[in-house]
């Protein structure tokens, strides 16, 4: 039987029982005048204490993911078109379609952020394919370098 089997709870409170009947014994053996209600209570605090630093919640495993550069879109698709287009390769964490400062029309591309290997096979797939009447460019994305932070490019050479 697995401690780690158990909630975070239930494994905390046993670790602090434990801590504070092993405080008990300690300060009782270097402090034998104090009262049995005493060391008990000076047990669960030392056991409080030190639970913190024995038990943390599991840290779940950071999934790796690509950005793919979405090229040529239909100027009347939008995000969740695009969203329902890529989920037949996976997850999709997000899509962003860019729009023009000044009149706020749709420009043509877009970006979706994808678990790694969904965003390979979703390349595969759709670059070159068609969608709503235009073909697509997909391609991953390159990461934008701070000079070009007010260019116009479309995130591509």
């Amino acid at each position: 039987m697995k401690l780690s089997q158990y909630p975070v709870y239930i494994q905390s409170a046993l670790l602090a029982l434990g801590l504070a009947l092993v405080g008990y014994v300690v300060i009782g053996l270097t402090a034998p005048s104090l009262s049995p209600a005493i060391l008990f209570a000076l047990g669960l605090l030392l056991g409080g204490l030190l639970t913190p630093l024995f038990t943390r919640p599991p840290v779940p495993e950071a999934i790796p993911t690509t950005t793919l550069y979405v090229g040529n879109l239909p100027y009347r698709a939008n995000e969740a078109s695009v969203r329902t287009l890529f989920e037949g390769f996976g997850q999709v964490l997000s899509v962003r379609l860019m729009k023009d400062k000044h009149t706020g029309k749709r420009r043509g591309f877009g970006f979706v952020e994808m678990p790694s290997d969904a965003a390979r096979a979703a390349q595969q797939a759709l670059n070159e394919s068609e969608f709503q009447q235009r073909t697509l460019k997909v391609r991953e994305a390159n990461e934008r370098k701070d000079d070009e932070e007010g260019s116009d490019d479309q995130g591509q050479p």
